[in-house]
């Protein structure tokens, strides 16, 4: 067993690196006309190429009223569509269009440039083991990291 006084909790030493990396992507985000929510929705929907508006919300955990005017700036901007579902017409399905693709591309490029600099202070191997990390936990459900000793 480790001993848990040999090391600051996850949050306490991820949450400084996040808050930074989050506050680099603002005007990256800015400088392409989208924002963070806009730009969560784009890589939801480039995952999930057609989604209900409660199905999004649900994946990128947002209440599906609060991202409403989020959905209708990326429509107006022509980034994604809104089209009714044929299985129940109270619900629309959400697509990215060709130019939300792109945007969405652009911005990503942007971000994981500033990140390639940040990585760049890790050591390739030790890189590559952080990356492997970082991608295995963030795939974690939250109910198991809030699970506890259960």
């Amino acid at each position: 067993m480790e001993d848990h006084e040999a090391r600051r909790d996850l949050a306490a030493m991820l949450q400084p690196v996040v808050r930074a990396l989050i506050e680099a992507e603002l005007p990256v985000l800015a400088g392409h006309g989208i924002t963070m929510w806009g730009y969560v929705v784009l890589s939801a929907l480039r995952d999930a190429p057609q989604s209900t508006q409660a199905a999004l919300a649900e994946k990128i955990g947002a209440d599906k009223t609060r991202i409403i005017a989020t959905l209708d700036d990326l429509q107006a901007a022509g980034l994604i569509t809104r089209d009714p579902d044929p299985a129940d017409r109270r619900a629309r399905l959400l697509s990215i269009t060709t130019a939300g693709s792109r945007v969405r591309r652009a911005v990503q490029g942007d971000i994981q440039r500033n990140e390639e600099r940040v990585l760049a202070e890790l050591a390739p191997g030790d890189r590559r083991a952080f990356l492997r990390a970082a991608d295995r936990l963030s795939a974690l459900p939250v109910a198991r990291i809030l699970a506890g000793d259960a």
